[in-house]
């Protein structure tokens, strides 16, 4: 697979448990809507060595529960179980303006407003209240920050970096002024609100 490693991919899903006797997987699906996944083509192991297409999914609770071609009884799908599975970035959508995928804020330069670099976004998380940058600055702990408009009011994917104004330098909570709202980091990463890919 030469030339995978040249084109950026994402994380679209993750296999849960085998599902019944005939090779069906519980599948978390990180897309904004879940059935997105099955309309990707291939997907693929994080190194590449194993893809799988889906062959027939339905909605599960809590998850999709989905049928692999070739997988077709418990001790196969068992051996899925934690499997990560990838797309090759240029096969999702287009997002819209304020949304971003998580994968293309990964690696941007975190800088001030001046444009003093403090860091570079190394990782996004979303622990239920909206998207967390995760910045690793030269020297010291790393900034969990999240993503909002006060916080990060200006993304530039093609200049590689974002504009960061700490929570201390925000207007203050209670201000007069209107708290703008969360980026929408759902599904994808929009600036105040969500989850991965699309």
């Amino acid at each position: 697979m030469a030339g995978r490693d040249a084109q950026p991919r994402v994380c679209v899903g993750k296999i849960g448990a085998a599902h019944g006797l005939r090779g069906e997987v519980r599948l978390k699906s990180f897309t904004a809507d879940p059935m997105a996944i099955t309309r990707y083509g291939a997907l693929e192991s994080e190194d590449g060595a194993l893809s799988l297409e889906i062959e027939a999914a339905r909605a599960g609770k809590d998850a999709l529960v989905a049928r692999f071609k070739g997988i077709a009884d418990r001790s196969a799908a068992e051996r899925l179980r934690n499997l990560a599975l990838y797309v090759p970035r240029a096969r999702l959508p287009a997002t819209e303006p304020e949304e971003f995928y998580h994968a293309d804020l990964i690696g941007l330069a975190a800088v001030t407003r001046d444009g003093d670099e403090i860091g570079r976004v190394i990782a996004v998380h979303n622990f239920g209240a909206g998207d967390i940058l995760e910045i690793r600055p030269p020297e010291g702990p790393v900034l969990m920050l999240p993503f909002t408009e006060a916080v990060a009011p200006e993304v530039d994917i093609a200049g590689g970096r974002l504009v960061v104004v700490p929570p201390a330098e925000s207007p203050a909570e209670g201000s007069d002024s209107a708290s703008p709202p969360p980026r929408n980091p759902g599904k994808p990463a929009l600036r105040g609100g969500g989850s991965t890919s699309g």
